[in-house]
């Protein structure tokens, strides 16, 4: 059964794996839109190869992480956490003293590593073995706290390149990992919980548990094909429906706002509601969100920025919860880990992908996100509730 701790102990536990969670986005999702271009200037390079570079690291993410939870699930979070760490840090090691392209590569290489044994995923699953189903809450709260990597990240990566430069930065964000995070996951409950095997209830309306992991794998890689890809193009995409540079970055800034405040909402007043009925409402936000902009052009683009943010909030703390409540504890970390293997692949393409889409046809190509968002919703509409 799920560890029994006192709340203050549970609010202990949120924060220190928040904070290393906001760490371990910051110094590794976040550091390619700040030290991409310095990196591929100082090889001569252009900065698609920094970011080719990224795009393989999600992608060994992928694989790494059904490991990462089935170990998880077999011996607890703490471990794993703190080897996601000293890895961060040999990842940032190699990128600072890289003096080749080559070594470049290698060093994201490792991030991706890195990135597969600590982030999302791995924080959800320690969660999920120390309180079982009563996870939700405590994984509300980490993506709350998360949810300002880029917040912190982009300026202090920033700081970091202006005062050193890029190598230094990385060294700096080492620093960060071993003297911040790494503490901070050594302090989390040690060994795994034993969770009662959880089956989903006889319902014959309900799919078949194959077709149910399908039908969410599909979901959680939808959802991230699109907030990969808005996160990439924001701005173009807005300047492409009329509205000015200014008002596209202004809108853009409000999605990480908006992606807290939905988080705060589903964490107090809708606590109670279903996991699957909060995701169905958060793909339906995307699509939504589309719609206005293609209709109203330029004077809708807060909105879309918004809607598409509130969603993408909740989908995000989705991605744990909804496994948790569909499927039990039981082999959470695993089955996590599979789900959203595909999630990571069409990330690191989303961006290439949704680029070339703007290209050939303008504001148009929010069809393909808003078209994907629409089948994400409708998958969901096809899962029941055990």
């Amino acid at each position: 059964m799920a560890l029994r701790l006192p709340a203050s102990r549970r609010a202990g536990v949120v924060a220190a794996l928040g904070v290393a969670q906001t760490i371990g986005f910051a110094a590794s999702y976040y550091i390619p839109a700040v030290l991409a271009a310095p990196m591929a200037e100082s090889f001569g390079l252009s900065p698609v190869w920094v970011f080719g570079a990224f795009s393989m690291a999600m992608a060994l993410s992928a694989l790494v992480g059904p490991w990462a939870g089935a170990r998880i699930d077999r011996t607890g979070g703490r471990g794993v956490l703190m080897l996601s760490n000293l890895v961060f840090a040999c990842g940032l090691g190699v990128l600072a003293a890289a003096p080749s392209p080559a070594v470049l590569f290698a060093g994201w290489a490792v991030m991706g590593l890195g990135m597969g044994l600590g982030l999302y995923e791995a924080g959800f699953a320690t969660l999920a073995g120390i309180y079982g189903r009563e996870a939700r809450g405590p994984m509300t709260g980490i993506t709350l706290i998360a949810g300002f990597a880029s917040t912190v990240g982009w300026p202090l990566s920033g700081l970091m390149l202006a005062t050193w430069g890029w190598r230094e930065a990385c060294l700096g964000w080492a620093l960060v990992h071993l003297c911040v995070a790494l503490p901070l996951n050594a302090i989390l409950p040690g060994g795994a919980a034993q969770p009662v095997a959880e089956e989903v209830a006889d319902d014959p309306g309900a799919p078949p548990p194959r077709l149910a992991l399908w039908l969410l794998a599909f979901v959680f890689a939808a959802s991230w094909f699109n907030s990969t890809a808005m996160a990439a193009h924001l701005p173009g995409l807005l300047q492409a429906a009329g509205a000015s540079t200014a008002v596209a970055i202004a809108a853009g800034s409000l999605i990480g706002p908006a992606q807290v405040a939905a988080r705060v909402v589903e964490f107090g007043l809708l606590r109670r509601v279903h996991p699957l009925l909060m995701a169905r409402l958060a793909a339906s936000a995307h699509p939504l969100a589309a719609l206005c902009l293609v209709a109203f052009g330029s004077p809708a683009a807060y909105g879309f920025a918004v809607l598409h943010g509130a969603g993408n909030g909740i989908l995000t703390i989705a991605k744990g919860t909804l496994p948790l409540a569909l499927f039990g504890a039981a082999g959470y970390g695993r089955r996590l880990g599979w789900l959203n293997a595909p999630a990571r692949v069409l990330q690191a393409a989303a961006p290439l992908a949704f680029g070339a889409a703007l290209a050939a046809w303008g504001l148009g190509a929010l069809w393909l996100t808003a078209g994907i968002g629409v089948l994400a919703t409708l998958a969901l509409l096809a899962l029941r509730r055990p």
